[in-house]
Parts: structure tokens; C-alpha cells; sequence
């Protein structure tokens, strides 16, 4: 079965819309599917059928901090009606833009002019640092998004704001409470040294944590077997995804990632 529990739609920072995701997970023959939008749940009540041949996990990707870096929290098999994650999302919501507002002051200072007004017209929902990202495409300052994050968005940059969104521990029971697994996103993504990411997922773990994404998106096989490694040190369930948010990103190519190893323990081989 292709299985791809980490995935956006236009309900946060993707491409497509809800439906057009399951539409072309059924073209990929995705078995198992959970979309994972960024601080919320809106694409599960946009989405019109699922396919009887795909399973659908509801998900959710939350923005968290971690001493001073940004990390995500992807929570797996969650429940859709459950009051605390609710609650949750109204938060980051309220955080989402209080923090847009930030970054549109900066940029601001930087010479560029109504930015927070661009971005939204790029936001459905959820206002990210993509959005900001297309706006400064539009308006000539840059040529791409990569160029974006490169001079204005990335880590260490103006518009890399971190601070106001909750520690992990705090994000972790938020899913544990809404009858979810709480998975540590994209491991390798965040450039941290062997030491510091051991460091990570042993605060992970012990603020409840149950598992981590083993394979995202298209990746090294040498890199697979070190989270591998990591993920039976820690003795978590391993999940896997594509971090799938536009069908021009070959590197996140929608049901396109490679199997986890046998020393794995699958997190959907434990749930009802």
C-alpha cells in the first residue's frame, strides 16, 4: 500500500484544494492519506467524498518552538470534534497572525510596502511565510520563492519569527488529548547537529511524543537509515510522508516516498 501521512492543501500553504488533493492521491493509488494543513483542520469539511479505496487519517501539522528553534508537530488520527484541539487551533490562528503582522512590519522597514495586504491575497486561510513569499515574487523582488527565503523568509532572516508559537510539550498534549499520535515532522529538515536533533527527540519523547516522520518527501537512503536509527533509540513509531504542497515540487511528489526500513515499527500498525 503507498501510504503518505504528511501533505498540504490550499487550506494553509498548498496548491490544491481539498479535493483536487484526494483526486490525485486516487491517481497515485495512495492507500492511506492524512492531510496535515498547517494549524488547522478546515480542508476535512471542504472535502465532498472519499474514495473507498483510500483510507483517510485525519491530521493536522502544528507550529511549535523548541528553545529558540521553530519545530513541527504533525498528529496523527486525531478526533475532528474534540474541544481541546479546537481550542488549539484558535490559537495558532490568533498566533498565525499576530505573527504576520510581524513579519509585514519588517519587511516593511525593509522598503517593501503593504506586504501583510499581498500575502493575504495568497492565503485562503491560514497566512504562512509562502504567502509572503508570492508576494514579493509579484511585486519584482525576488525571482522565486527559494529567493525569498534565501534574503527575507528563511531561518535567521526578517521575516523568520519563531517566538510566540508554544513549546513542544504544550503542542504534544494538544494532539495526545484530541486521541492523537504526536509525530516529529521532517527530522532532517531542520539542519540541527546529531548531538542537538538526539537532544530534540529526547525532550520530544519525554513531553509524550510517540513517533517520527523516518522518510519525508524524496531522501537519501543514508539519511533514511540514520532516522531509522534514531527512531528505535528513542523507541518511537515511525511514520512517513511528502510534505506535499504543489504538483511542480518533484522533491515532495505526492505518494512518492520510498519504503520505511524493516527495523521500523509502523505508527499506522497501531492504531483501532
Amino acid at each position: 500500500m503507498i501510504i503518505d501521512l504528511h501533505c498540504h492543501t490550499n487550506m494553509s500553504d498548498g496548491a490544491l484544494t481539498p479535493n483536487q488533493l484526494i483526486d490525485l492521491a486516487v491517481k497515485r493509488g495512495v492507500g492511506m492519506l492524512s492531510i496535515t494543513d498547517h494549524d488547522t483542520l478546515d480542508a476535512y469539511a471542504h472535502i465532498s467524498a472519499v474514495p473507498s479505496n483510500i483510507r483517510l487519517i485525519p491530521g493536522i501539522e502544528l507550529s511549535s518552538r523548541w528553545r529558540k528553534q521553530g519545530v513541527h508537530i504533525v498528529g496523527l488520527n486525531i478526533d475532528l470534534s474534540n474541544e481541546a484541539m479546537a481550542s488549539a487551533v484558535t490559537q495558532q490562528s490568533d498566533v498565525r497572525l499576530q505573527r504576520a503582522h510581524e513579519i509585514s512590519n519588517r519587511l516593511g522597514r525593509l522598503g517593501f510596502d503593504n506586504c501583510l495586504e499581498g500575502a493575504q491575497r495568497f492565503a485562503q486561510n491560514q497566512i504562512g511565510r509562502p504567502h509572503f513569499a508570492e508576494h514579493l515574487i509579484e511585486v519584482g523582488a525576488v525571482k522565486n520563492a527559494n529567493e525569498a527565503f534565501k534574503k527575507y523568509l528563511g531561518a535567521g532572516k526578517a521575516g523568520d519569527i519563531k517566538e510566540h508559537w508554544p513549546a513542544i510539550d504544550t503542542v504534544v498534549q494538544w494532539i495526545r488529548r484530541a486521541g492523537g499520535i504526536a509525530v516529529l515532522a521532517h527530522p532532517s529538515k531542520y539542519k540541527m547537529t546529531r548531538t542537538k536533533l538526539t537532544e530534540l527527540l529526547n525532550d520530544f519523547s519525554i513531553a509524550g511524543g510517540e513517533a517520527m516522520e523516518v522518510v519525508s518527501g524524496l531522501q537519501v537512503p543514508s539519511v533514511t537509515r540514520d532516522l531509522a536509527g534514531l527512531c528505535k533509540k528513542f523507541n518511537l513509531l515511525a511514520s512517513c510522508g511528502s510534505d506535499f504542497h504543489a504538483p511542480d515540487k518533484k522533491w515532495a511528489a505526492l505518494g512518492m516516498t520510498s519504503n520505511l526500513p524493516d527495523t521500523c515499527n509502523p505508527v499506522w500498525d497501531h492504531w483501532a
